[in-house]
């Protein structure tokens, strides 16, 4: 920050100072040390110590304080989580560009947002830029926490942090991270690490190192047991504490190397390690799963000394993960999440402590049940926002020293849990936008895909008859009742535009439209009265009153009840189920829970799951009043339009045209290449059961393998298109009430 009048004369002589021993140090050490002193520098207020160490933050009390205008301050750290990917990427390709970043700072600042934190190292040009990004707004700039990745596959599989190869890497990882974040590193490519020269110096915009990852349980324990005789450490920087278990001890060592790294610059800023409520130092006696309660990583057994930066917790806290945040919530009304946040803030009473992850996504999947609707998806981005605002309000009411919110930009290359298994190959996720995967959609930046702007869900045709016929296709009617079908898609959707010859009315009459992708499926039943099909249907929507209107599933393909059903047994699946042509379309369910049992648990907990084949009825303009992000079908006269996300219908991956098969799936399912989906529409009236469409002309069945499929093209290069949710103003807001002041100065 530019220095004030106060104070520019000590700073003044300070620098002219810092210019004579540059000149002696430049002959000595040459450009490096000339361009890192006067690259992003000189514009930034700091306090140099009698030593010569510089600092601009440090920890005092409970809170983090900012020297400003001459004099220390306390700050309440308000940002976000960043991510290194864009749609079509995964983590290690790093395609974010200069634009991108220029463009995502300056919106953050906007936003209210004193602070982003990024999880690893990234590109030379996410350095460049943020010191480009401060140089020209020095007045007010954007700071940073900068992460360093631990070897976390490594820990996992060897379940030993004292491992020779795991502690060089990672001792390794952060001393590449601290020379990077000075400019003062040339990596060569490697696969799926971050690479380049590094010359840009954006040490000076530091707020803090955040060392490793969730860690975990079983990998920490096992550690412990394994290293019972090291608990003990003693660096020139951290150290353990008397009573520190071995990997607390570890952790202090890997503290004190990035503190040893980072003061030959000639800086010191605060230092955390990243944790996470499964690690925690509370004990949750309603949480039914042993490793979510195992051990604990404390942060008051590390200790720093002679680091006048100072140290504080950090930790990752979600309202709906582990169950105990919801079993503990008796009468269904009580705040979980607020009283966990006392807690955790009593036990580390005396330093700061701040949460860096925290949110909800606004996504149509679900993934978690949370009290007080604060499930792992499920919201639209007006009731995201509304969270991820209350949540960032009760972190600060309570006196932690920052929050910084999951996430600033949406991640297709996410995964979750319930939707995993069906999402193949696995190694395309990126490709498409499944938003039945709600870790894809946390962002306060939407990653929407290509037709979002030019397909509006509002029950107009206008739309359509814009796109372009290259877009677009005209599918087989057939039904005496329907002008006509189209059929789009995009990343995330197949969309569907139906013109009646009347005006619809849901409470008369029903539309149906089977989708047929594979052989097999339901030939007949309640919703075909009267009628038969020569090839089966996989997946059935149904258009009709809004809580009836959805998509459903043929009893032997559905996903849900094959996997916990036929392969697990935590639910039933009927032997009328698992027959070909049963006639049975059951709703389109994901798990929210698995079925726990003693000894493997500490408690019995059921099967529980999520019904997510409904689609809204609304419009996802933006611009509407009556804006809902996850509006999949709107009407208007005798014109109806609906966009179904693709998993709906059974594809696996669009972008290689693979479905999930027949096959019953051992541990994962198979997929089967397609040609299309073959859409069949249908209207049946509610009081007589009167069919039109389905017409068999003679044949004793009706020919849907002659039906002219919809057909599309795979795709390798994504198409998307970026915008601010709504949630991004919402936090603006808040950010604003707040001001980058804590609840109390520490």
């Amino acid at each position: 920050m530019a220095a004030g009048r106060k104070g520019s004369r000590n700073r003044r002589g300070r620098w002219l100072l810092g210019i004579g021993l540059l000149a002696a140090a430049v002959c000595a050490s040459g450009f490096y040390l000339w361009s890192h002193f006067v690259y992003a520098d000189r514009e930034v207020e700091r306090l140099t110590a009698e030593d010569g160490t510089q600092l601009k933050f440090r920890t005092k009390g409970e809170t983090i304080q900012i020297y400003r205008h001459g004099a220390w301050q306390p700050l309440f750290v308000q940002g976000v989580n960043l991510g290194a990917t864009l749609p079509g990427h995964f983590p290690g390709e790093f395609p974010i560009t200069r634009d991108d970043y220029m463009r995502w700072f300056a919106e953050i600042k906007e936003m209210g947002a004193n602070a982003i934190r990024v999880y690893t190292r990234h590109p030379p040009v996410f350095y460049s830029s943020l010191v480009d990004y401060n140089e020209k707004h020095p007045d007010d700039p954007l700071y940073f926490i900068q992460g360093i990745w631990s070897p976390e596959e490594q820990l996992i599989e060897k379940r030993d942090a004292y491992d020779k190869e795991i502690t060089a890497a990672f001792l390794q990882e952060i001393e590449n991270d601290v020379k990077a974040v000075y400019g003062d590193l040339e990596e060569p490519q490697s696969r799926g690490k971050s690479s380049g020269r590094y010359t840009a110096n954006a040490g000076p915009y530091l707020l803090a190192w955040s060392i490793g990852t969730e860690w975990d349980p079983e990998m920490v324990a096992n550690t412990n047991k394994l290293h019972a005789d090291k608990k003990a450490y003693d660096g020139k920087y951290f150290s353990a504490a008397a009573g520190a278990a071995p990997f607390e001890a570890w952790l202090a060592r890997m503290l004190d190397h990035a503190a040893a790294t980072e003061s030959a610059y000639g800086w010191q800023h605060p230092m955390t390690f990243t944790n996470w409520v499964t690690t925690d130092v509370l004990s949750h006696p309603e949480e039914p799963l042993f490793t979510e309660d195992l051990v604990s990583v404390d942060a008051t057994h590390v200790r720093p000394k002679n680091w006048r930066a100072g140290y504080f917790a950090s930790y990752h806290v979600y309202p709906y993960y582990p169950d105990f945040f919801r079993l503990s919530d008796k009468d269904g009304k009580t705040d979980t999440y607020l009283a966990y946040l006392k807690e955790l803030k009593a036990y580390h009473k005396g330093m700061p402590l701040m949460v860096t992850e925290y949110g909800v996504p606004s996504s149509a999947g679900v993934s978690h049940a949370g009290p007080l609707g604060r499930s792992q998806g499920g919201h639209n981005e007006l009731e995201q926002g509304r969270i991820d605002a209350d949540l960032t309000k009760l972190i600060h009411g309570e006196g932690y020293a920052g929050a910084l919110l999951f996430m600033w930009q949406d991640e297709w290359f996410k995964k979750t849990w319930n939707t995993m298994p069906m999402e193949l190959p696995a190694d395309r996720r990126a490709y498409w936008l499944n938003v039945l995967t709600n870790e894809k959609q946390f962002g306060l930046l939407g990653m929407f895909p290509g037709k979002e702007d030019k397909l509006r869900i509002d029950g107009e045709r206008r739309d359509w008859d814009k796109l372009d016929d290259s877009e677009k296709t005209a599918l087989d009617a057939n039904v005496p009742e329907i002008e006509s079908i189209w059929a789009a898609h995009d990343e995330a959707y197949v969309y569907l535009a139906i013109q009646l010859d009347h005006n619809f009315d849901p409470g008369k009459e029903i539309v149906y439209i089977g989708a047929d992708t594979l052989p097999g499926g339901n030939r007949h039943g309640k919703e075909l009265p009267g009628k038969k099909l020569d090839e089966g249907l996989e997946t059935l929507i149904t258009i009709g009153r809004d809580k009836e209107t959805g998509v459903r599933i043929a009893a032997n393909y559905d996903m849900e009840k094959r996997l916990y059903g036929y392969v697990y047994g935590m639910i039933d699946m009927s032997a009328a189920e698992l027959k070909d042509d049963s006639g049975l379309f059951n709703d389109w369910h994901l798990p929210l829970s698995l079925k726990m049992e003693p000894p493997d648990t500490r408690t019995a907990h059921p099967y529980e799951n999520v019904a997510v084949g409904g689609l809204r009825r609304g419009t996802n303009n933006p611009a509407s009043a009556s804006f809902d992000s996850l509006a999949m079908w709107q009407y208007r006269d005798g014109f109806i339009e609906l966009r179904v996300p693709w998993m709906l219908l059974g594809i696996a991956d669009p972008s290689s045209l693979q479905a999930v098969s027949y096959d019953m799936p051992d541990k994962a399912f198979k997929t089967k290449k397609i040609d299309g989906i073959r859409f069949v529409p249908w209207i049946v009236d509610r009081k007589t059961q009167k069919v039109a469409g389905l017409e068999a002309e003679g044949e004793t069945a009706y020919p849907v393998s002659r039906i002219r499929p919809y057909v599309w093209k795979g795709w390798d290069t994504v198409r998307y298109t970026e915008r601010l949710k709504i949630g991004y103003y919402m936090m603006q807001e808040v950010y604003r009430e707040i001001g980058g002041k804590p609840k109390t100065g520490g």
